[in-house]
């Protein structure tokens, strides 16, 4: 766990559904769903985590989601790294972003609607949104530097 005045490292990676928009469905990302009680806000974010002491953030990557989803990933391929500098919950934080481009290797991934995981002891939703969701303002993706690899 991270204290306070610390930054974290993350592994976040980026899932677009190619298929759904050269089919012309538009183009979706995979993302979490959250929410600051503080603001009274929703939020999305991809998928990831932290990165452990001694562990590569590629391997961080690939082991977060296996652990929260179980799945494996494919045409993992590094973007750069975002700083995200926030306030959630009331409380300041600070994150270093090692941000991947990837997909999913078992294309069932693709087919679903929503998907619910636990991270710790709280139940969170994964789900497909269509990116124009994101750009037009109607939803909130975080953090804003997202925008530049959609």
């Amino acid at each position: 766990m991270y204290g306070v005045n610390q930054i974290r490292v993350l592994a976040l990676g980026l899932i677009q559904d190619r298929q759904a928009a050269a089919a012309g469905k538009g183009d979706r990302i995979f993302v979490s769903e959250g929410y600051d009680p503080v603001k009274q806000k929703t939020f999305y974010r991809a998928l990831g985590g932290g990165v452990d002491f001694g562990e590569t953030s590629l391997i961080a990557l690939q082991r977060e989601f296996q652990e929260e989803i179980q799945a494996e990933l494919a045409n993992i391929r590094y973007l750069g790294c975002l700083e995200n500098i926030f306030v959630f919950n009331g409380q300041s934080g600070h994150e270093l972003i090692q941000l991947y481009k990837c997909d999913f290797a078992d294309p069932k991934f693709y087919e679903l609607d929503e998907l619910m995981f636990a991270e710790g002891d709280r139940q969170k939703k994964a789900l497909w949104i269509e990116s124009d969701r994101f750009k037009s303002g109607e939803l909130t993706l975080v953090p804003e530097q997202f925008f530049d690899y959609l």
